[in-house]
């Protein structure tokens, strides 16, 4: 977090609020900005006497709400009916600048003990940077408020999606996961030079890199999790990979059973679409007691290897056999490095579809199927 800025250096507040915040009796209405400038017929008057907030603490922090207190001085406290917390997407606190007037701008709290809790997934989006100021307010008989100069503004960033949030989006998943088919291999599409530079600079070894920031934009892995993208998908009518890919016209396959099997961990990291019918669910395979295995541990729900709804391994008489689902997309992220020694790198015959590319791909905010009831 940066130091504290004061508040003159704080343009107009500009995200709106559409709903009341929970638990905390909140209501949006229009006031004047951190400037101390009125909006027309906001019918609040400035009081000096009110106790300006300052020493900002927010804390416990998640994806959708976090708890916030200050300090105040004694004077006039017991006259504090209110508190105007005005909150902001750091990003885009310039992106309202031409809004109607009458557009609500603050969020408004009875004065409740503090810590107070701030949450509501309608304005708190995960992993993103917001800038808080506070007012201490008191309201008189005739509905005025009158209010202190407002807060240094402080600056801090929302939480990724919790193991209970990445849960909801599995049994999400689950919905829509269908039958189950076959597959005897793993595989990654790239162009020659890439297969070229890994024997040239890496030992013949593909070595992990960091996840992107496509899918859920509160997902723990992205831009964090280390790992190799895999494919395992089968044409329906030939139980083997599609032709086509949108990364590259050479293939590396591998036998399933030397990337997942009873010594690795799977792991459950991501449902996501690209504004299309069809859906991919990013799954995580770690060898046990790995660096991948110990991040994954903390963070994602663990599936069982053998009985899921995306990825299965089970023995039948002395072979490993392998099941993927048939109605999602799976994109498998195997945390440790892969020699190229260990399967074949062949040019394919089919095209190189750009449009099923997801490389830091966005997440579409308004399907009903693969979005949960938290900031997106």
């Amino acid at each position: 977090m940066e130091a504290p800025r004061l508040a003159h250096t704080m343009s107009s507040p500009t995200s709106p609020c559409e709903e009341v915040i929970k638990n905390l009796s909140l209501e949006a209405i229009q006031l004047c900005d951190r400037d101390g400038n009125k909006s027309q017929d906001s019918g609040i008057a400035e009081m000096e006497e009110l106790p300006v907030p300052h020493n900002i603490k927010i804390s416990n922090i998640t994806c959708d709400s976090f708890k916030i207190s200050w300090d105040m001085d004694s004077k006039s406290k017991e006259r504090i009916t209110h508190y105007f917390i005005d909150l902001n997407k750091k990003e885009n606190k310039n992106s309202n600048k031409f809004k109607h007037k009458d557009v609500p701008t603050k969020l408004v709290a009875k004065a409740v003990p503090l810590p107070m809790t701030v949450r509501g997934h309608w304005f708190l989006s995960p992993r993103t940077e917001y800038t808080v100021a506070v007012q201490t307010a008191s309201k008189q008989v005739d509905g005025d408020y009158v209010v202190s100069e407002w807060s240094e503004i402080i600056e801090f960033c929302t939480a990724d999606y919790s193991k209970v949030h990445l849960t909801q989006l599995l049994e999400k998943a689950e919905v829509i996961a269908g039958r189950m088919l076959k597959l005897s291999v793993f595989y990654r599409n790239q162009h020659k030079e890439y297969f070229d530079y890994i024997r040239e600079h890496h030992g013949n070894a593909m070595q992990p890199s960091v996840k992107d920031n496509s899918g859920s934009h509160g997902s723990p892995i992205s831009g964090k999790l280390e790992g190799i993208f895999f494919s395992c998908n089968t044409e329906f009518n030939t139980g083997k990979p599609p032709q086509d890919s949108p990364y590259g016209r050479y293939r590396f396959e591998i036998a399933a059973e030397k990337l997942f099997n009873p010594n690795t961990n799977l792991y459950f990291g991501d449902f996501y679409c690209m504004y299309t019918a069809y859906h991919y669910v990013i799954l995580v395979i770690a060898p046990v007691g790995s660096p991948g295995d110990e991040f994954c541990k903390l963070r994602l729900p663990q599936l069982n290897i053998k009985d899921n709804k995306f990825l299965t391994c089970n023995e039948e008489d002395g072979v490993m056999v392998y099941h993927h689902a048939q109605d999602v997309i799976l994109e498998v992220i195997y945390t440790d490095p892969v020699d190229l020694s260990l399967g074949t790198v062949a040019e394919i015959t089919g095209h190189q579809l750009m449009s099923l590319s997801t490389a830091n791909a966005k997440k579409d905010p308004s399907c009903k199927t693969c979005n949960i009831s938290v900031g997106r």
